[in-house]
């Protein structure tokens, strides 16, 4: 009997042991997410343990999951950016940069070998959605007294006060609370469906979102994908009637906040602000919208002299410096920047037709992986459109923050959605 019992207890040891070998790396992944939105490098320190943790789980069988496309496509697009270094003009130094951030990538094969094994993926979205759910609070706080948000302490220059900018920038701020708002709108319609009434927390912080968007700070990409990604939802999880009947509402919801954010009509005003200046050849003043198309009418001229493979990695700021004109004289054309705010563009300059047509599979292969229902399709789907639209207006796949919700999206909830095919099938 006492060895029966002294077996079980070994059994029940190992078993523990066993489980918390998985739920440690679940656990890192969880810490990156909830560091996210607040600090760049939280989250560089927290992928160490992450990295260790994951050397210690079975991975006899990831070799054979990086030949799918899911993984193999980042693979790829990395590798293309390492090799891009042989035939740049750059200095070593910013090829060397300029790998950074697509290397990021990597971390996405990973996440779904991890994910699709263990059933922790949750944990890193509640991490997430608490994590922006106290930055939207914070940012209200900011709004009212803007001496006290966190950039008026940690800025290595000097900081001009922005109302309800609370860590970094309204770009990545808008960016996370329109992914949270409208990947709640899942959750809060299958509660409602299943007839559950445990539904108010999670409107509350939807409209919690959705105020500070309109009523403290919003990017104009932001406002450009919102309404987009309300259409996917629309179209992927409701009836023709109640998407008419969701289209109907929301367009007197938008009525009505135009009619009362003095703050959303001043930012979509930028738009016509900004382009009427732009248009103007007589005004040297700088605007986002003349920038941008300034930035992309360079990038076509760049694209243009090499097409097939570009002019490798790291080229886009010296070949800006190039065709610069005197920014006493012209302080429009007379930027020099590495970043042309479009990332198809971005891919083209360096690395020609070749890159483009792999950020594009890349993209289309991670739409795929996200067909079927549940939440980790919805949320998945979501990164990856919210990714390439936001995209059109910036380099969102090879930004920071952007880039790190992309690469935690895809690879979590992708993860999760091939598990539950496996599962289903």
């Amino acid at each position: 009997m006492t060895e029966v019992l002294n077996e079980q207890g070994r059994a029940s040891w190992l078993s523990a042991i066993w489980a918390a070998r998985y739920r440690t790396p679940a656990r890192f992944v969880a810490l990156v997410a909830l560091l996210l939105p607040w600090s760049t490098t939280g989250v560089t320190f927290a992928l160490v343990p992450w990295l260790i943790a994951f050397a210690f789980v079975d991975l006899r069988e990831f070799p054979r999951s990086l030949l799918r496309p899911v993984c193999l496509l980042p693979i790829a697009l990395v590798t293309l950016a390492l090799v891009g270094t042989l035939w740049s003009d750059a200095p070593w130094a910013e090829r060397l940069h300029a790998l950074g951030p697509p290397a990021k990538l990597l971390v996405i094969p990973l996440l779904i070998y991890q994910f699709e094994r263990w059933p922790y993926g949750k944990w890193v979205f509640a991490a997430f959605l608490v994590s922006c759910t106290l930055l939207m609070l914070y940012s209200f706080t900011v709004a009212i007294d803007p001496r006290l948000s966190l950039k008026l302490y940690l800025s290595r220059g000097p900081y001009q006060v922005e109302s309800g900018i609370a860590v970094r920038n309204y770009i990545d701020q808008s960016q996370e609370f329109a992914l949270c708002a409208i990947a709640l709108v899942y959750p809060i319609v299958t509660l409602v469906r299943r007839g559950r009434v445990r539904i108010a927390v999670l409107f509350a912080v939807l409209l919690g979102f959705l105020a500070n968007m309109m009523f403290v700070v919003v990017s104009r990409t932001a406002l450009v994908t919102l309404p987009v990604l309300l259409v996917v939802f629309a179209l992927l999880h409701l009836r023709w009637r109640a998407a008419l009947v969701a289209g109907a509402a929301t367009a007197l919801v938008a009525v009505a906040l135009w009619a009362v954010s003095p703050h959303l009509r001043a930012t979509v005003g930028k738009f016509q602000g900004d382009y009427e200046r732009s248009l103007e050849a007589e005004n040297n003043s700088i605007s986002g919208m003349g920038s941008r198309l300034e930035y992309w009418r360079k990038s076509l001229g760049f694209i243009a002299d090499a097409p097939l493979i570009g002019h490798g990695t790291g080229s886009i700021r010296g070949l800006f410096a190039r065709v610069a004109a005197n920014p006493h004289d012209d302080p429009l054309r007379g930027e020099i920047v590495s970043n042309p705010h479009n990332q198809t563009l971005s891919n083209a300059v360096q690395w020609g037709v070749v890159g483009v047509l792999v950020l594009y599979a890349l993209w289309i292969a991670h739409l795929l992986m996200f067909r079927g229902e549940g939440l980790a399709c919805w949320i998945g789907m979501l990164v990856v459109v919210q990714n390439m639209l936001s995209s059109l207006l910036n380099t969102h796949l090879f930004d920071f923050t952007s880039g790190w919700i992309y690469v935690l999206g895809v690879g979590v909830a992708g993860g999760m959605a091939l598990a539950a095919k496996k599962t289903s099938s």
